[in-house]
């Protein structure tokens, strides 16, 4: 098995009550300025998973960092890059033509309001329409910040390395003592 296994975090809807403290943990943890209370907040926020909420399901739904990612496939500036064995968006790079949202088969991509100071002509830095790029789960860099804020665990950040290693030990276990049982019964 392949050791380039990518991690994400996983959603529990059965656990998950839709109160959104993921989605402001989440864009609070990519703010470039700290807020100390709403009311000093002249700002949008943007969160890199978004809450499914319908009568039959409530859970976020996010970046699922595929190993064969659709999405980095379809980009044409190759703004969507495997970093730290995750798939990143380089925001600086984005040129905003929805081919990834198009292609993630997880609906986890939107189009954000870039707070990137782009480089080009001053025709560009003057025009009067915001520029627009792609976002997404960046799984924080390692320690997902959705994760942490879930009061009721309903996420849970998976090394799918780990958990596949901590699988073959106990199944081991189980079957060295099944080993054993056999051997005294053939005795």
């Amino acid at each position: 098995m392949s050791r380039n296994l990518k991690s994400f975090v996983l959603a529990d809807s059965k656990k998950c009550i839709g109160c959104r403290v993921c989605e402001v943990a989440c864009a609070v943890a990519h703010l470039d300025t700290e807020i100390k209370t709403v009311g000093n907040m002249n700002f949008s926020l943007n969160p890199r998973l978004y809450l499914v909420k319908t009568p039959e399901i409530t859970m976020p739904v996010q970046c699922r960092h595929c190993e064969d990612a659709p999405c980095l496939k379809s980009c044409p500036v190759s703004a969507i890059k495997e970093q730290s064995n995750r798939i990143v968006i380089d925001e600086a790079g984005c040129i905003g033509c929805k081919s990834c949202i198009m292609a993630c088969p997880f609906g986890a991509i939107e189009l954000i309001v870039s707070r990137q100071e782009r480089i080009g002509d001053e025709e560009d830095r003057l025009r009067d329409e915001p520029e627009v790029v792609a976002s997404k789960c960046d799984l924080c860099g390692g320690a997902p910040a959705c994760v942490k804020a879930c009061p009721r665990e309903a996420l849970q950040y998976v090394d799918v390395v780990k958990e596949r290693t901590q699988r073959c030990i106990a199944a081991a276990n189980k079957m060295s003592g099944f080993h054993n049982q056999f051997m005294v019964r053939e005795g």
